[in-house]
């Protein structure tokens, strides 16, 4: 017989003692759960939406993915697929007003709250 534990199958090993230590959450961990205790992150996110929705930027993208399923044939296009095309021409065409009020909106939450 085999000296020494296998691991389970069915459940995760038991963490070692330094690793069962709560740790301190991140600075940004801490940001995002304020934001979702106070229900201000599902507020931002659907000021993001409208935003986008205004400027053109959700059409624009829409068209990216139409033109890509027209292109490859419907029926061979996946939702990865189209999230691997549009990602990074997406995130860079955001415009900067969106970003810039967003970001104005976060620090003005942030100075209204404690962290702590």
């Amino acid at each position: 017989m085999v000296s020494g534990r296998r691991a389970s199958i069915n459940r995760p090993p038991t963490p070692s003692a330094e690793e069962g230590r709560d740790k301190e959450p991140s600075l940004e961990e801490a940001i995002n759960i304020k934001l979702v205790e106070s229900g201000e992150k599902e507020k931002l996110m659907e000021l993001l939406r409208e935003r986008l929705v205004e400027c053109g930027w959700r059409d624009e993208m829409k068209a990216l993915c139409r033109a890509y399923a027209r292109k490859k044939g419907r029926n061979n296009v996946t939702v990865d697929d189209l999230i691997h095309v549009i990602t990074l021409k997406g995130r860079a065409s955001v415009p900067d007003s969106v970003k810039a009020e967003l970001l104005q909106r976060i620090r003005s939450f942030l100075m209204s709250t404690s962290l702590r």
